[in-house]
């Protein structure tokens, strides 16, 4: 399976990789309710990880690996965000995402992970 990224906006004009993700690790990802739950959060709009883990209702260990795990699939990427105080934290944003699942003998569909 391949998850193909495109840009949403002028920020992100090199994001055109091919992120390869197998239907099973995609299944595993998002077969998991907090998983799912981070990740709709963060389609709303980026978020820091204690904005992430309030918005999403678990805790911050909870939303921080979760996170972690969708960096790491390549779905999620970070950004580093300059409070008024001066100090930085990261920010969460989802990457532009259409995957396509095709389970054989032509049968096929296309889903929208974030717009």
């Amino acid at each position: 399976m391949s998850v193909n990224p495109t840009p949403k906006s002028k920020r992100q004009p090199d994001r055109t990789e091919d992120i390869d993700l197998s239907a099973t690790e995609l299944f595993e990802l998002f077969g998991d309710e907090y998983t799912r739950r981070v990740y709709e959060t963060i389609t709303d709009q980026p978020r820091s990880g204690r904005a992430v883990a309030d918005a999403a209702g678990v805790s911050r260990a909870t939303a921080y690996r979760r996170l972690n795990d969708l960096r790491d699939a390549g779905l999620v990427r970070t950004e580093m965000m300059i409070c008024e105080d001066g100090h930085h934290k990261e920010r969460f944003r989802s990457v532009d995402t259409s995957i396509s699942v095709s389970l054989g003998d032509g049968i096929g569909a296309m889903v929208d992970v974030a717009d």
